[in-house]
């Protein structure tokens, strides 16, 4: 059998890895840290357990259905709970949205807050979100965009422009909405790509869709980390091997393709298949063998990064949602202060409280999470403004009602510690989600020189967030069974 070497035992890493050892494929996954997980990771101060990566788990068929083709049943290995709510979203002038499941208990909280009219809009604008990600996930997301010609669909694109999934996304919102507390509820979501909902374009609508119709899940045991702890073990399961804290430093190529993967202990790994699921700028920087260069990478635009402090807590807090989002006062400047690589001067913040992940914090205790959108290492003096923003991080939860958290035991992550992660200009957000770096677009899931290189990761299309770089990783698998080197 022909080796398949993956760099890098993140979410895509790992969806590749499994999907492939189960067909019968001889696989080996390098990993620079001791754990699996990639971005999907874990850390630990005292007593106190953190998901260090996404919190928000979308779309679970997705998952179900890598595991699925490993053989496996996701809930044997990763049973998940679905939240309820999946978010709680206050707002600058003291009212709040609970997004709640169930379409009639959902257009019920929209009465309560914001009237009947609206309710009744609510319900066909829901109803316009699934038709928008019906139109979008079969031609579009969930399909291999390495050869232009897989763009080129005429009547779906026609069908997305019927639906207007090409004006932008505030203004395609607010044509079927009014009230500002249920736009924001359905635009603040532009953030997840890089950009802000004037920018976005109405297609990333589908992402308030599989938020708040499709509904945000959490696994029973472990955190957001038993993701990828399970995905590795089903991937050994299926035959292969994994090596953590080894480091890929090098693709060696001949005249046919991919021939090797040099690792730092100084090992040759002969290879007829690479999939590079790592941080992508980085890999060309150095580890692609040459002729692997893709123009799309030129002048990459990369996301804004974030500020978030981890904290652990001497109690559990009352009536606390497991996602609560605060959103600042102002909007619109807020977005543009962001993308043009200056701090939100009142920034919204993600506040997340996994009471039930009862064995990240000693009994009668539990971690809170507040993440702050913030510039990338492209914009700002991060050695002046760290410092900065965590003081007036830690003064907003206080004000929110969090209490006074400066002496609890905490763990922060900014710009310069996403850098030192191996995240490229500071963002673990990759590349942004404009026009130019969408679809065929973004870079490439393939190396069109250099045959049986293949790319997997939130770097390639789909793009960013769980369920895309899920999929990313399974289509790097789908080729490689195709070719059958």
């Amino acid at each position: 059998m022909s080796r398949t070497v993956v760099v890098g035992a993140g979410l895509a890493g790992l969806a590749a890895a499994m999907r492939l050892a189960a067909a019968g494929r001889e696989v080996t996954v390098v990993e620079a840290r001791d754990v699996p997980g990639g971005c999907c990771g874990t850390a630990r101060t005292g007593e106190y357990r953190f998901d260090t990566g996404p919190s928000v788990l979308t779309m679970p068929d997705v998952l179900a259905e890598t595991f699925a083709a490993a053989g496996e049943d996701m809930e044997r290995w990763l049973p998940l709970r679905r939240l309820d709510p999946y978010y709680r979203l206050r707002y600058h002038d003291g009212s709040h949205l609970d997004i709640v499941p169930g379409e009639e208990a959902m257009i019920e909280q929209v009465r309560r807050l914001c009237g009947a009219a609206e309710a009744v809009r609510y319900r066909r604008f829901r109803a316009r979100l699934g038709e928008l990600f019906a139109a979008e996930w079969d031609s579009f997301i969930d399909r291999d965009m390495t050869r232009l010609r897989e763009l080129a669909r005429p009547r779906a694109l026609m069908r997305l422009a019927a639906l207007g999934g090409f004006r932008r996304l505030d203004r395609l919102v607010g044509s079927h909405l009014t009230d500002h507390r249920l736009i924001k509820a359905h635009t603040f979501q532009a953030l997840y790509v890089g950009l802000s909902p004037r920018t976005a374009l109405g297609i990333y609508a589908v992402i308030a869709h599989m938020d708040t119709v499709g509904g945000v899940y959490f696994p029973r045991h472990g955190g957001m980390h038993a993701i990828p702890q399970a995905m590795a073990a089903v991937a050994e399961k299926a035959g292969a091997q994994m090596r953590y804290g080894v480091r890929a430093v090098r693709i060696d190529k001949d005249a046919s393709g991919v021939a090797a993967v040099r690792l730092d202990t100084g090992e040759r790994l002969a290879a007829r298949d690479v999939v590079v699921a790592c941080d992508l700028p980085a890999a060309h920087a150095g580890l692609l063998p040459e002729g692997s260069g893709d123009w799309r990478l030129r002048r990459p635009r990369y996301s804004p990064s974030c500020l978030v402090l981890h904290f652990g807590l001497d109690r559990r807090l009352a009536d606390q949602a497991h996602h609560t989002l605060h959103f600042g006062g102002r909007w619109h400047s807020g977005f543009a202060e962001l993308t043009s690589g200056r701090p939100q001067s009142d920034p919204n913040i993600l506040v997340t409280y996994p009471e039930s992940d009862t064995d990240a914090a000693p009994a009668g205790h539990a971690t809170l999470t507040a993440l702050e959108p913030a510039p990338n290492l492209d914009g700002g003096d991060w050695g002046r403004l760290a410092p900065r923003l965590e003081e007036r991080l830690l003064g907003r939860l206080s004000d929110l009602g969090y209490g006074d958290l400066s002496a609890a035991p905490r763990l922060g992550f900014d710009p310069p510690a996403w850098a030192r992660l191996g995240h490229s200009a500071g963002t673990p957000f990759a590349l942004d989600h404009r026009f130019r770096q969408t679809a065929w677009f973004r870079p490439a899931g393939a190396a069109r020189r250099v045959p049986g290189l293949h790319f997997a990761g939130m770097y390639t299309a789909p793009g960013v967030g769980v369920p895309p770089v899920l999929i990313s990783g399974r289509l790097a698998a789908e080729r490689i069974l195709k070719a059958g080197r």
